[in-house]
């Protein structure tokens, strides 16, 4: 997945089958958070070569 950043706009740009239907599972997730008034947000910490995995909660 290429992650471009633009000022406050992130671009995701999936580079396989796998990574558009991760993406579009993705938006779907935080279309709904909208709808429901519900925020992504992070939790613990991604640490680039110790924590590789980045954890968000819907709240």
């Amino acid at each position: 997945m290429k992650i471009e950043f633009e000022g406050t706009l992130i671009k995701m740009i999936p580079e396989n089958d796998r990574e558009k239907a991760e993406l579009d599972l993705l938006w779907k997730k935080v279309v709904s958070c909208i709808r429901e008034d519900k925020k992504l947000v992070p939790v613990g910490e991604y640490i680039p070569g110790i924590k590789e995995i980045a954890y968000f909660n819907m709240e």
